[in-house]
């Protein structure tokens, strides 16, 4: 199965995540198959930056977000369910 995860990447103690699509029997910094975006809790607001076509797309494939990926979807007004992509490329 595919999920919608992050992958850390930034220095020690700095972190900085991507959005990545990945098997979910990957290890967390492992093969991914796509690259979504950036998130980075550093910064005061924390950045989010995603490609909202290609999550669309994803989310419509079958992937399926992570706990976390889905709370950070949902603080930017984006689907976390392949209905809500669909329904979002609807309008």
């Amino acid at each position: 199965m595919l999920r919608i995860r992050l992958r850390r990447v930034g220095k020690k103690k700095k972190p900085a995540y991507r959005v990545v699509v990945a098997d979910s029997r990957a290890p967390r910094d492992g093969d991914f198959v796509d690259t979504l975006g950036l998130y980075d809790p550093m910064t005061d607001p924390p950045t989010i930056n995603l490609n909202e076509t290609k999550l669309r797309d994803w989310l419509r494939k079958g992937a399926q977000p992570s706990e976390t990926t889905t709370k950070l979807l949902k603080r930017k007004g984006l689907p976390t369910t392949s209905a809500e992509a669909a329904v979002a490329a609807a309008e």
